[in-house]
């Protein structure tokens, strides 16, 4: 399976600046910070039909902050609470929470930088490190708003902070960067973890919410599934990587010459991370073997 035939939506009605009522008591904004990594941008929920929590308040952009302040208007934000601390969907908090003084709801995780022996560090770009929640919020906590209740689920693997919130009693989710409507998730080590990210995807095969609402693009119906197509997708890459492997294609960099063909170079970073999540979890699994920790310049064999 590729990702031509995963079950992708890209389409999206919204117009920059708007807040679109999507379901019952839920408002959506979309920040002007479209890009290949964040479709149109990044998704803005506002929560509540009298005092609002946000979730994933987005980039620190003026004409978003404008959005967000007007959409507010006359209503008191009790909550800012985050799916995860990448900076597309949190970097607006300080501004955020200085005009409404709501505290912040996030978990806590140190970035891990976990077999990084080339040098990247992801983590200093893409998260926003010097935030502190106000409170840490871990897997099943609930919180409790006006008419609204949302249940953490704790989902890693495209961030090690990676939460996603289940609105039990309307069967929605707000599914974060770990299941889009439009594209697969990026799995970037070291913060990335392809082993964490797959019993993430296999937790949510076990739940029953109807509707997910993504930190990327538009509103996901039937699920289970696209998280089961998720699967089998990164099953069928897993196996073709390690063929890869078989074949004498040892290093990160020719395996994803290997595999995708034809790839745009301002994509191909994370294209080869995301190869380089699969390795690790083909050397976690015993699979693969490498001299040393499992680098993004290392080279691979069998086992």
């Amino acid at each position: 399976m590729n990702n031509q035939t995963l079950p992708f939506n890209r389409e999206l009605n919204f117009t920059y600046g708007e807040a679109v009522e999507v379901a019952s008591g839920i408002r959506r904004i979309v920040a002007n910070n479209p890009s290949p990594f964040t479709f149109k941008g990044t998704n803005t929920y506002l929560i509540g039909t009298g005092d609002l929590a946000i979730i994933d308040p987005g980039p620190d952009l003026d004409n978003h902050f404008d959005a967000i302040m007007e959409a507010t208007r006359g209503r008191a934000v009790t909550h800012i609470i985050l799916t995860h601390t990448h900076r597309d969907h949190c970097d607006i908090v300080p501004r955020l929470t200085e005009e409404t003084g709501a505290p912040l709801f996030a978990f806590q995780f140190p970035v891990i930088k976990r077999y990084d022996g080339s040098g990247g560090k992801t983590g200093d770009t893409h998260f926003s490190s010097d935030l502190e929640p106000d409170h840490i919020i871990k897997d099943q906590d609930v919180i409790k708003g006006q008419g609204w209740n949302l249940k953490a689920l704790y989902t890693p693997g495209h961030a090690p902070d990676h939460l996603c919130f289940s609105a039990v009693e309307s069967g929605v989710l707000f599914s974060g960067d770990h299941v889009m409507s439009w594209n697969t998730s990026v799995i970037a080590p070291p913060e990335g973890s392809m082993s964490d990210y797959i019993r993430s995807l296999e937790k949510l095969m076990t739940r029953d919410e109807v509707t997910y609402f993504p930190g990327h693009g538009g509103r996901i119906e039937n699920p289970k599934r696209l998280v089961k197509a998720y699967l089998v997708h990164r099953s069928w890459r897993e196996s073709a990587i390690f063929d890869c492997i078989k074949n004498g294609k040892g290093n990160v960099s020719d395996i994803t010459n290997s595999i995708y063909s034809g790839l745009d170079e301002a994509v191909k970073p994370a294209a080869e991370r995301s190869v380089w999540a699969h390795i690790i979890r083909l050397v976690e699994t015993q699979r693969v073997k490498t001299d040393g920790d499992p680098t993004l310049e290392a080279t691979y064999s069998i086992i």
